[in-house]
């Protein structure tokens, strides 16, 4: 079966999803000690979170970049993730989905999310034919996300560097078994219908 040109795939269950985000120790580990994000983690910024979990290799590279050494799978209501794809705009301009720039650009101040989907990504952390899915959160999204959606913060660091090793020494069905059980969301379709079909390049900030 030809897989879609746009997909979220994502560990889900019954009421929640598992997202990832990389930062720097002294952010990422009281996170997880506390199974929320502590005061320092900036509420009035833009947040990006990844359902991938090889995509967010590829943004980290393996758990090794400067400031994304701590990886971390959140956890969070189906409630909320679903309402943030309900409420989000495309992260570019895209000819055919909104009338002009102008109005994709008025769009953009108002939207508390936005979508973005760039190249999913192999154990080599090569590119794909299929997108995977970046969500941005910001204002109402982002505090409600840190603080009413988490429901719990694990480090997976360890599973990052597990499975990088494995792919190093060329064991690739073995490092296959390790990753998330990632697969298709339900209705992510009819929660993007607003979005129509355009995909996005645009850049995301350094924030993991």
């Amino acid at each position: 079966m030809e897989q879609p040109r746009r997909e979220i795939r994502a560990a889900f269950g019954a009421s929640t999803i598992t997202v990832y985000q990389a930062y720097r120790p002294e952010l990422g580990l009281p996170a997880v000690r506390e199974a929320r994000f502590p005061a320092a983690w900036k509420r009035d910024r833009m947040t990006w979170i990844k359902p991938s979990f090889l995509w967010m290799m590829y943004r980290c590279g393996w758990a090794t970049k400067a400031g994304q050494e701590t990886v971390l799978a959140v956890e969070i209501t189906r409630a909320g993730f679903e309402w943030a794809l309900r409420h989000a705009c495309l992260s570019s301009y895209v000819r055919g989905v909104h009338p002009d720039r102008a109005a994709w650009q008025r769009e953009l101040k108002r939207a508390p999310a936005r979508v973005q989907w760039d190249p999913e990504r192999d154990l080599y952390l090569r590119p794909l034919p299929h997108r995977s899915l970046q969500l941005g959160l910001s204002g109402e999204a982002a505090r409600c996300y840190a603080d009413e959606w988490t429901v719990a913060i694990r480090d997976v660091t360890p599973l990052a560097h597990e499975v990088h090793a494995l792919v190093r020494e060329g064991a690739l069905d073995a490092a296959t078994r390790l990753l998330p059980q990632e697969r298709p969301y339900p209705g992510a379709d009819g929660l993007l219908s607003h979005l129509a079909d355009g995909p996005s390049q645009a850049r995301e900030p350094h924030e993991g």
